[in-house]
């Protein structure tokens, strides 16, 4: 008949999860008609989970070991489907930056030499931080560079789209169904 679909194996769950599974199981035998919502439900869980004994937390452990074997071994065995990442052709015109990152990259230098040890993502955040405090009027320059930007983008790219590229200049209809003709 049809192809036979492999399902995805579960992934595995940590042990706090299979203490919180069997929590919730208890806790509903132990009062089934009580209703208790997510928020309280995981304090209360969280808090039983610290005060468990170590003992009882390697039963949840090995637990999750075996889950975590039952899971790679499925792995092994399974042939699914993977993904193909879309490759970018080298000749279309690349994206124009935003207004915000015209201005990160206006700011990053100074950022970066005021604070020598801090990482990527701290000038990132310090340049956000700054972006978001910034009036409308001294963000226009940066918003008008961006429109032009956009603009000369959207007329590169349309100019790219009328070339013929690739597979598509040999799958064009009329020219090969006049050579087709003979």
């Amino acid at each position: 008949m049809g192809k036979e679909v492999q399902l995805r194996p579960k992934v595995n769950v940590s042990s706090y999860i299979h203490f919180m599974l069997n929590y919730r199981n208890k806790y509903k035998e132990q009062q089934p008609n009580a209703y208790l919502g997510f928020k309280e439900f995981s304090r209360k869980c969280s808090e039983k989970w610290r005060s468990i004994s170590k003992h009882e937390k390697a039963k949840y452990e090995a637990l999750a070991k075996l889950d975590k074997a039952r899971y790679q071994e499925e792995m092994k065995n399974y042939v699914g489907k993977r993904k193909r990442k879309r490759r970018r052709d080298p000749l279309a015109p690349r994206q124009p930056p935003s207004s915000f990152l015209l201005f990160s990259q206006d700011h990053y230098p100074q950022l970066k030499h005021d604070n020598p040890n801090w990482s990527v993502v701290e000038v990132a955040k310090a340049t956000g931080k700054m972006w978001s405090s910034t009036a409308n009027v001294d963000k226009q320059p940066y918003t008008q560079r961006a429109a032009l930007l956009r603009a000369k983008y959207f007329e590169e790219l349309e100019a790219y789209r009328k070339q013929p590229h690739g597979r598509k200049r040999h799958c064009q209809g009329p020219a090969r169904r006049t050579s087709l003709k003979k």
